[in-house]
């Protein structure tokens, strides 16, 4: 057979489900081979939109999503989303197609080192130079990604893609071994948590990617230690868990801080530095840490653990909880910490002005979706306001670009993950800068049959941008422009455009839209004074209460 039907075998063998590209000349044998696969090749309008439909695919099967692009333009356009990943610890495989070999010792149309410019942004890459080297590259591509976790890179040329080989997709034989620490230093670090006096665990991401939110349940409610958890780690325990305080990644000296401030031993289980850095919570690196974590840590001055415990979080929670023979009470500080906190999104439910409140904007969504439904969060000014006050009580129900931050991320998300989580209910929260960067992809929601709603934050500026200047420098500049008709547009594209005048329309439209199905576009006036509002607010003693 030829190598493109031996690579798209092997994707094949994988276990691959979607891929997500834009077609290319040097791509088309692979794309001649998909033609006969059970794969779904799901075309997009931008390799952009594709990489981080692969991207969110990966958040919420927990297997790698693969994006595929051909050579030059296609393959730069694909590093953004490739790079979120590889940020986020997201499992994606990314394919690119390349110049006959021949070619590339010289200047050709089209031929960068597109290998050299993926090695910065993927845990792995390389291309393939023999089409007998295809089932080994793929298996070893997979595994990568699926186990550092993170984004991996495939670069498959186009003669190699033509070469004939009698090679056949590997077998897998045997399961990975999940490893956790030994009994006896399990003991010790339950019993370093049992004299602490104000214990506290910061919660990230990695507790969601290894789907241990049960076990970490458990490991709360038996020791009665309360919970923060980092932006990306939201939902890894119901926010309306009495144990749950909050969720911590605003630069600012945030409520939620005060709980990590007055701990004596922050248990971090699955935080990646990434999330939220050690040296907005802890600065002087004064706190006893725990770190509880398939990887070891990153150096850093601020993160020093006094114990270290690597393996499978879900079988070191399980069998560290066993050694726990104690509960503590929750002190009565961390009891009025979590009511003002919960307090401060309470407080708007009955905001009428208009245009509307960020925190308006989010309790109504919050309450017009079900607990097990998603909200993919775009990069703005919008985002710090989820991540501080949306509740999330299932894991991967709130969605963040975290690590890149990169703008873009919200609508080729919702359209993975309506492809894959069919039964619930996705709104795409965006700003109107960041709905711009992707809007082609509505073309793509709507060919493949989609259903979920996009709520644009419309300020007509790039609002976390001019917020962040403000503090700076108490003005901005170069952050301001004009926005389309946001109505007209989504109609254009077959989706329906809502747009919201009054506030007390907004929560009703939105709840007929989730019921209705299909594709909207809801365009909402947002009044972002909040924000300096919040920033004015943060600089005093939050801590005093």
């Amino acid at each position: 057979m030829k190598g493109s039907d031996l690579f798209v075998r092997c994707l094949e063998n994988e276990g691959v489900e979607y891929i997500f590209g834009v077609p290319g000349e040097e791509v088309l044998d692979i794309l001649d081979s998909l033609s006969r696969s059970k794969i779904k090749f799901i075309v997009t309008r931008h390799e952009h939109g594709a990489a981080f439909m692969a991207d969110v695919y990966g958040r919420v099967t927990h297997t790698p999503g693969v994006c595929l692009s051909t050579l030059g333009p296609g393959a730069t356009n694909l590093i953004t989303g490739v790079a979120d990943a590889y940020l986020d610890r997201v499992p994606l495989v990314a394919i690119t197609g390349q110049a006959d070999q021949e070619k590339t010792h010289k200047e050709v149309h089209q031929y960068i080192d597109i290998v050299g410019s993926f090695r910065h942004v993927t845990t792995w890459n390389t291309t393939i130079k023999r089409a007998d080297f295809i089932p080994e590259i793929v298996r070893k591509a997979f595994d990568i990604a699926a186990d550092a976790p993170g984004a991996v890179h495939i670069e498959l040329p186009e003669d190699v893609a033509e070469e004939d080989t009698g090679k056949v997709p590997l077998q897998r034989k045997g399961k990975g071994h999940i490893s956790s620490p030994g009994e006896e230093e399990l003991k010790r670090v339950a019993g370093f948590i049992k004299n602490a006096s104000m214990p506290i665990i910061l919660a990230g991401n990695g507790v969601l990617r290894e789907e241990a939110s049960p076990e970490l349940k458990e490991f709360v409610d038996r020791t009665g230690i309360p919970v923060a958890t980092t932006f990306m780690g939201k939902g890894a325990i119901p926010a309306d868990s009495h144990l749950y305080l909050g969720s911590v990644g605003i630069q600012e000296k945030d409520y939620i801080i005060c709980g990590i401030d007055v701990a004596d031993l922050v248990i971090c289980i699955g935080f990646d530095p990434v999330e939220y850095s050690p040296r907005f919570w802890n600065p002087g690196a004064s706190k006893n840490i725990v770190h509880i974590h398939s990887n070891h840590p990153v150096v850093d001055s601020s993160y020093l653990p006094e114990f270290i415990l690597i393996g499978s979080i879900k079988e070191t929670l399980k069998h560290l909880v066993t050694c726990c023979n104690f509960k503590k009470e929750i002190p009565e500080y961390f009891i009025k910490l979590k009511g003002i906190i919960e307090g401060e999104l309470e407080s708007f439910r009955d905001d009428t002005s208009f245009p509307m409140k960020p925190q308006k904007i989010l309790y109504d969504i919050r309450k017009c979706l079900s607990r097990g439904d998603i909200l993919i969060s775009d990069v703005g000014a919008h985002k710090l306001w989820i991540g501080r006050l949306f509740p999330a009580y299932e894991p991967n129900t709130v969605i963040i670009s975290n690590g890149l931050a990169s703008m873009g991320f919200a609508l080729p998300g919702a359209i993975a993950a309506n492809l894959v989580l069919t039964e619930k209910k996705v709104v795409a929260a965006v700003g109107d800068g960041g709905f711009m960067m992707n809007v082609q992809e509505l073309e793509t929601a709507r060919r493949l049959g989609c259903s979920f709603v996009v709520i644009i934050f419309n300020d007509s500026k790039y609002g976390s941008i001019d917020w962040k200047a403000r503090i700076k420098f108490n003005k901005s500049f170069g952050v301001e422009f004009s926005n389309p008709d946001f109505v007209e547009l989504a109609e254009s594209f077959g989706a329906n455009g809502v747009r919201i005048e009054r506030e007390e329309e907004f929560a009703p439209l939105l709840k007929k839209a989730l019921e209705d199905g299909g594709i909207w576009v809801f365009d909402v006036k947002v009044d972002y004074s909040e924000n300096m509002k919040l920033s004015w607010k943060l600089k005093g003693d939050v801590c005093k209460f």
